[in-house]
């Protein structure tokens, strides 16, 4: 009996530990000492099991794909193992592989657009930053197809990739990104109190978009954004030009620079000196803030105004005041510049 009994402490005491030592063989990513060294790999999104097993082969973490495809079938995560770029360890056993890779979190980077930016110079940033392919981000921007999914009536994509700080995940797809930043811009109309707004105004989103890339252009004082929105919606109203600065730095090849009277003459549909209304399209890529400030312009009288040169500008409701204001900022401005 004595016996027994010490043959079943033993089972007792021996027991856990070898149920640990099974999960930890098939499960915990312990690694030796002498097997630290980290791998690079890039699973693609959408990439199929076999794919990922073929990278993980190249890249010598496993000998023998197929086997990993076994034990990854055999332990269910076919379908959890994420996209990204990630760094794995070697020396991995096939399960404890299998079970890293759907815990292990992908490699990330950042990018920041600026508000205001063109179309050609956010996507030179995002090729930059997140080292995706000009080419193809180019051709999504005017892909037909996507354009019309997302109901955006143009020829591109211009005014709908909204500027912020974004964290995307390593191994992201051009589409992906397009896509999200087209997705980011449609969010902000989704508001209750947006579309109220907006039907008040009789606008449709591509025009409210437009006219904030507008707003966008010439603001750089947040407080002033609805004002000079207001500005622009008045002149709408009464059926006035907007004669609108930016619109003209969009038109010109060789901007942004000091204006001339014979830019303003440009022949262009986007010339608000020679033609009433909205131009055709946005004209940048607008913050939130600018397409907030056009949705919920200030509700004022003024007509006009003119850039004081520190970022500010004066309001004002008849051209007399205009006029007179402009002279007296011109003097202020050659004074300190000397023109």
């Amino acid at each position: 009996m004595k016996n027994k009994y010490k043959a079943l402490i033993v089972v007792v005491f021996l027991l856990p530990l070898l149920v640990y030592d099974v999960i930890k063989y098939f499960t915990l990513p312990d690694i030796p000492a002498d097997t630290i060294g980290k791998v690079e790999i890039v699973i693609p999104k959408g990439a199929s099991l076999q794919a990922v097993a073929d990278t993980l082969a190249k890249k010598g973490l496993i000998k023998n794909a197929p086997v990993f495809v076994f034990w990854a079938r055999g332990l269910g995560i076919e379908t959890r193992i994420p996209s990204g770029r990630f760094k794995i360890p070697m020396g991995l056993t096939y399960p404890q592989l299998a079970n890293y890779l759907t815990r292990v979190k992908p490699e990330f980077r950042s990018v920041t657009l600026i508000e205001g930016w063109p179309t050609e110079k956010i996507l030179a940033e995002l090729s930059s930053a997140l080292n995706l392919n000009r080419k193809i981000l180019d051709s999504l921007t005017r892909d037909t197809t996507l354009l019309k999914e997302y109901g955006i009536p143009a020829k591109n994509v211009t005014g709908y990739l909204l500027p912020d700080t974004y964290v995307f995940a390593e191994g992201v797809s051009e589409e992906q990104v397009i896509r999200f930043l087209i997705e980011q811009t449609l969010k902000i109309f989704e508001a209750d109190s947006v579309k109220q707004k907006m039907r008040e105004m009789g606008f449709n989103r591509h025009q409210v978009v437009t006219l904030a890339s507008i707003v966008e252009g010439e603001a750089m004082i947040d407080e002033e954004r609805p004002i000079i929105a207001s500005v622009y919606l008045n002149r709408l109203k009464r059926g006035m030009r907007l004669q609108a600065d930016p619109t003209i730095q969009f038109i010109i090849t060789d901007g942004p620079r000091r204006l001339t009277y014979k830019d303003l003459k440009i022949d262009s549909p986007y010339n608000t000196y020679r033609y009433a209304g909205l131009p055709p399209g946005p004209i940048n890529n607008p913050g939130k803030k600018s397409i907030l400030a056009t949705v919920f312009a200030a509700k004022t009288k003024y007509l006009y105004f003119v850039a004081r040169g520190d970022g500010s500008h004066v309001f004002t409701v008849t051209a007399r005041e205009h006029l007179k204001a402009k002279q007296k900022l011109n003097k202020i401005r050659k004074k300190i510049y000397g023109f």
